[in-house]
């Protein structure tokens, strides 16, 4: 206990921490904002620091440039996307509920995160040129296809499923089945005249997506 009128050092060292934490997801939110409302190029430091309520002085304290706040958008919507898909623990479960869990999750996720589907989007305008500088997203994916190969592997143990899958070509149709739905919801919504993001169309598209994969895997 501290004598009265003296500061506790340990909590004078963790307010400015605090405080800059706290900054920085501001800033973090206000950007992934902006950025999925108007890209990259028509995104506005001004406009994010206003809406983080900080100067852009503090901004560019925390990010350096406008092109550095854009990948640690990037780097922290690849890291929400991976921690859910952890909390699944896929691993644990019979391959077929595994394998059923991996789809639907997908598909629920960018329909509740649309802001993933533009930012990703709108890096692959860029061709990838931002994300090719990150380390930390490419480490986000080599346990996952360790954990989708043990999976498989189960699978073919127990006789449910074939040999000889590749487990990056099966998370790439697992997302592709999901992202392609969302990226274009307004324009099939309008040929196919349904809302596909109604709870009924979500529905079927969920069965459907899981039989897809399933059917695929099937021995």
């Amino acid at each position: 206990m501290t004598e009265q009128g003296t500061a506790d050092p340990e909590r004078k060292a963790r307010a400015p921490s605090a405080r800059a934490d706290a900054t920085k997801k501001r800033i973090l939110s206000a950007a992934i904002e902006q950025f999925t409302l108007k890209g990259l190029a028509g995104a506005r430091v001004d406009e994010i620091a206003d809406a983080a309520r900080v100067n852009k002085r503090m901004l560019y304290a925390h990010f350096g440039s406008k092109e550095e706040l854009w990948l640690a958008v990037l780097e922290d919507a690849y890291s929400r996307k991976r921690n859910e898909e952890r909390l699944l623990e896929v691993g644990s479960l019979p391959p077929e509920r595994a394998m059923a869990l991996l789809v639907a999750f997908n598909l629920r996720y960018v329909v509740e995160h649309p802001e993933f589907v533009r930012i990703l989007n709108e890096e692959n305008l860029h061709q990838a040129s931002y994300i090719r500088q990150s380390r930390f997203v490419k480490s986000l994916y080599p346990p996952l296809l360790e954990l989708l190969d043990q999976v498989l592997l189960d699978g073919v143990r127990k006789e449910v499923f074939r040999e000889g899958i590749s487990p990056m070509q099966l998370y790439i149709t697992i997302v592709s089945l999901g992202h392609f739905y969302v990226a274009n919801q307004y324009t099939l919504s309008t040929i196919f005249d349904v809302n596909l993001m109604h709870y009924n169309a979500l529905a079927e598209r969920e069965a459907h997506n899981i039989d897809v994969v399933l059917r695929y895997l099937a021995k």
